[in-house]
């Protein structure tokens, strides 16, 4: 099964993302409300989660406050996001503890965000700078399992690790 370890915000976080401007066109696909969340660390394909579960339990993971914004951007060429700071001592501690499971840990540094659009084709340029700027607190971590669906992966948290 196809893991990772998420932050799953707020519903008044969730509920200002989708008071955002969102055009429809050829070549756009938004990603779905049951759909954001903030990735810490991708696993990839992983037989068993339940040595995961351990790692994520036994690991030191400390509360924070996570900063969504100050508006959307966009990830590359062809992503729209809305970007989460504040995570980032969170996510390298997910990566410590559970460096040793699944896929190698990405060697790029973290860029915490919420995904809200993919572009196949055209410009995200007329898509951005729409401002959001919110915090709340992070008071746990997920782990959650990725399935295909005809419209965009279906995520299910298998297990729920609130954070001291």
């Amino acid at each position: 099964m196809r893991l990772f370890v998420a932050v799953q915000p707020p519903e008044h976080v969730l509920d200002a993302v989708a008071a955002l401007r969102r055009p429809e066109r050829p070549g756009l696909r938004w990603t779905r409300r049951s759909q954001w969340h903030v990735t810490l660390r991708f696993l990839g394909e992983v037989d068993d989660p339940g040595p995961v579960v351990e790692a994520l339990d036994a690991a030191p993971l400390a509360r924070c406050t996570a900063v969504a914004g100050p508006a959307v951007t966009p990830l590359g060429r062809s992503i729209v996001v809305v970007p989460v700071g504040g995570v980032e001592p969170l996510a390298a501690a997910v990566v410590e503890a559970t460096a040793h499971l699944g896929a190698p840990p990405d060697a790029r540094a973290f860029n915490g965000h919420l995904t809200l659009a993919r572009v196949r084709r055209g410009s995200v340029r007329d898509l951005v700078g729409q401002a959001i700027d919110l915090r709340f607190p992070v008071t746990d971590v997920r782990l959650v399992r990725s399935e295909p669906g005809p419209d965009g992966p279906r995520y299910d948290a298998l297990h729920v690790r609130p954070l001291v």
